[in-house]
């Protein structure tokens, strides 16, 4: 067979999936011994074992993955909170019938099947309930959501810390400035961002750990919605500081190696924020006025 043709296989059996017009590996093309290269003129590209055969492994079947059921009777959540969940880590998303696999979903295991309705559904395979980002988005749930309140603060600057995704970081700079829907944030720019993606009605949610092994938090995260792909959103609130500079291209890099849409805000945005976000949310599919 072609390369293409063969390619095509190797991802009819779960082994492999494009992202950005280039092949990777799933979790199960890694247990059949696939691995990345990388070439300095072409990048990165799949390797297999001399001995490897395709023909010895089997189709993927439904019978050895679990469903969104299963999964939530593991944590004790609804099918329909489950997948929530998993659209709001970004790795699914909503289909004309029912819901589609994200690269990202890939990454984990997730296969995408069609039932004979036309609807499209997700399963996983059984290790999705030790995953530590799927753990750690059910344990700590929306902690943005409107219904929390705080004490509010009489004023609050842009905080900078070697590294803001620490874990004391919250505990040394609380969020005490309200928004319109109730979400507590730390400064006037994310204010009007909040204030904004509120207005433009679409669902969004505050610091919310991004869907990495990683401890990391983006300043804004938007699922995905309609037609609008997920997307994060970082207000870069201090372009004078050789610190916060070394933290923005740092945190840029694991947006871009996890291939994680990122829209980036920065001063000069704020100012006429009706005028650029907007924009910039039509990039990701979003529609606002």
């Amino acid at each position: 067979m072609s390369s293409k043709e063969l390619f095509e296989y190797l991802s009819e059996l779960n082994l492999i999936y494009k992202e950005n017009g280039k092949w990777c590996l799933t979790p199960r093309g890694l247990d059949c011994g696939g691995e990345m290269s990388s070439h300095p003129k072409f990048g990165e590209y799949v390797v297999w074992p001399y001995d490897f055969d395709p023909d010895t492994i089997e189709p993927t079947d439904n019978n050895q993955l679990i469903n969104a059921t299963v999964i939530g009777q593991g944590f004790k959540l609804s099918s329909q909170k489950v997948n929530l969940i998993l659209s709001e880590i970004g790795w699914i998303e909503k289909a004309i019938k029912g819901w589609s696999v994200t690269n990202l979903g890939k990454k984990v295991g997730g296969v995408e099947f069609e039932h004979t309705s036309g609807a499209t559904f997700v399963l996983w395979p059984p290790e999705l309930l030790n995953n530590k980002t799927l753990i750690s988005s059910i344990s700590t749930g929306d902690n943005n959501s409107t219904d929390i309140f705080q004490p509010e603060t009489n004023d609050s600057t842009e905080v900078i810390e070697d590294l803001k995704d620490s874990k004391n970081f919250r505990e040394k700079f609380p969020a005490g400035l309200r928004t319109k829907d109730g979400h507590l944030v730390r400064s006037r720019g994310e204010i009007l961002i909040d204030n904004s993606l509120y207005e433009y009605g679409l669902a969004h949610a505050y610091e919310r750990r991004l869907p990495i092994e990683d401890e990391v938090y983006c300043d804004f995260y938007i699922p995905s919605q309609n037609n609008g792909k997920a997307v994060y959103i970082e207000y870069w609130g201090m372009e004078n500081d050789e610190k916060y500079q070394a933290r923005k291209e740092k945190k840029k890099m694991i947006y871009k190696d996890n291939h994680l849409n990122l829209l980036e805000l920065e001063n000069a945005h704020i100012e006429s924020l009706d005028d650029y976000l907007p924009r910039m949310l039509l990039k990701y599919g979003f529609k606002v006025k």
